[in-house]
């Protein structure tokens, strides 16, 4: 028998409905986050230059993930507006152009990594033993490209009909292996950071089975997959695209960013540049219930918009705003206090401890403003807009963070006037996007 859509159950409880999609989202992010942050501290035990080699493909990484994350949103917000019209042969064609668009993402980024790899490291400014660390590390994960896009893109898929638990409990049962696999890899074995990237690998080919056998063997989703009755729709693609594309830029911009903080911070010192990663890894726990509550909107609102509910449209994005902010406040409390607790766990060295401990204690201060935006962009996309998100991008990385600290650099400021920029930055970026969901709220007439 046919799954019902959710979208009956949203409208009768919106505000349970939200905690009902983001408690999974933010469980399974925090796992996630685990991993990272533990994969970082199993790295940063071989030593800085490891960490610092890491450092260097984190941003071709992040193409790929933003890629791939970008056209996700579209694809989200689509099959959830599909899905507020009650048109579910669109949603399921939506979802057909999705893994089409996954196999095209595959071939061409798997191209470009083994082709060209190890010239981008050398462009990004990783060189000598840095670079020969880092291109070890690179060439192990471009095995696992095709496994992190399908993840993500079957993330996407079923959070455009609610469904969140499943992808949680696949992310658990990814992360738990990665768990175990990375100390065998980079101490037993002896691997190195080559041992990290295997894990990697073999965590992610685990999670695409697990999606493969809940969605096409069990046909545990409302969303169900039928080749022969894809048809290609160009308005499909278009509106896949027309979120998706600016949000994938706007990751492509965040990746560029990542790579101007570290050339800048590679000139301060090698510990400069282990600290911003490391305290990256560690803030992300703070973007978790942010990142659900902006996932669950980006649904929620889609649906509503797609069903025409104006007024219970805005009274949800009302009570997902204050509760991001009421959440994110709470958490940079508990952060600011621990700073100097939380950061030995990842390094003994003490340049890397004093550098770090100084950045976390100012950038958390600007994430109450970062829920804000994140959450802006994410409800213009629910509904159909994605160029807010990369004007908010634009501005936040190459108008202000990137120039700012590049000039505190070079009239030789010290390394915390590079951290008020990302600050200053933040907060312009919440402003518009504050900016933009009121102009669109006016504009489709939802008040």
């Amino acid at each position: 028998m046919e799954k019902e859509s959710r979208l009956q159950s949203f409208l009768s409880n919106p505000s349970k409905a939200l905690w009902t999609m983001a408690l999974p989202i933010i469980a399974g992010m925090m796992v996630q986050t685990l991993f990272n942050v533990v994969d970082i501290m199993f790295i940063g035990w071989l030593g800085a230059e490891e960490v610092t080699a890491v450092a260097f493909v984190s941003p071709l990484f992040f193409i790929i993930i933003g890629l791939t994350v970008g056209l996700g949103a579209g694809v989200t917000a689509s099959i959830a507006q599909f899905i507020g019209q009650k048109d579910k042969k669109n949603a399921d064609n939506c979802a057909e152009h999705t893994i089409l668009l996954g196999l095209i993402i595959t071939l061409i980024l798997s191209f470009l990594g083994i082709v060209f790899g190890e010239e981008l490291l050398v462009l990004l400014g990783a060189s000598g033993n840095i670079l020969d660390i880092s291109y070890t590390y690179l060439k192990v994960l471009l095995y696992g490209i095709g496994l992190a896009v399908f993840s993500l893109f079957f993330r996407a898929i079923l959070a455009g009909e609610g469904e969140t638990k499943i992808p949680m409990f696949i992310g658990l049962i990814g992360t738990l292996l990665n768990l175990i696999l990375d100390p065998i890899f980079i101490f037993v074995l002896e691997y190195g950071v080559k041992g990290a990237a295997l894990a990697t690998v073999i965590s992610q080919a685990v999670m695409v089975i697990s999606y493969l056998f809940v969605i096409f063997v069990r046909k545990s989703t409302y969303i169900t997959f039928n080749i022969s009755d894809f048809k290609y729709s160009p308005s499909i693609i278009n509106t896949i695209f027309k979120i998706g594309i600016p949000s994938s830029i706007s990751m492509l911009i965040i990746s560029f960013g990542q790579v101007v903080m570290n050339r800048i911070l590679i000139n301060y010192s090698v510990e400069a540049v282990a600290a911003y990663q490391i305290v990256s890894r560690i803030d992300m726990l703070l973007f978790m219930p942010i990142l659900g509550i902006a996932i669950s909107l980006t649904t929620i609102v889609g649906m509503f918009f797609g069903a025409k509910e104006y007024e219970k449209l805005v009274s949800i994005v009302k009570y997902g705003i204050s509760r991001a902010v009421y959440i994110t406040i709470i958490s940079v409390a508990i952060l600011f206090i621990l700073a100097d607790r939380i950061l030995p766990l990842f390094s003994d060295d003490p340049e890397v401890l004093n550098i770090g401990i100084t950045y976390l204690r100012v950038i958390i201060l600007a994430y109450p403003a970062v829920g804000l935006s994140v959450i802006c962009s994410r409800i213009c996309q629910a509904l159909g807009e994605g160029m807010p998100l990369l004007v908010t991008t634009i501005t936040r990385v190459l108008i202000i963070t990137a120039p700012l600290s590049y000039y505190f650099y070079i009239t030789a400021k010290p390394i915390e006037w590079v951290w008020y920029a990302q600050v200053f930055a933040i907060l312009i970026a919440a402003t518009i996007s504050f900016g933009f969901l009121r102009y669109y709220f006016k504009k489709f007439a939802i008040v």
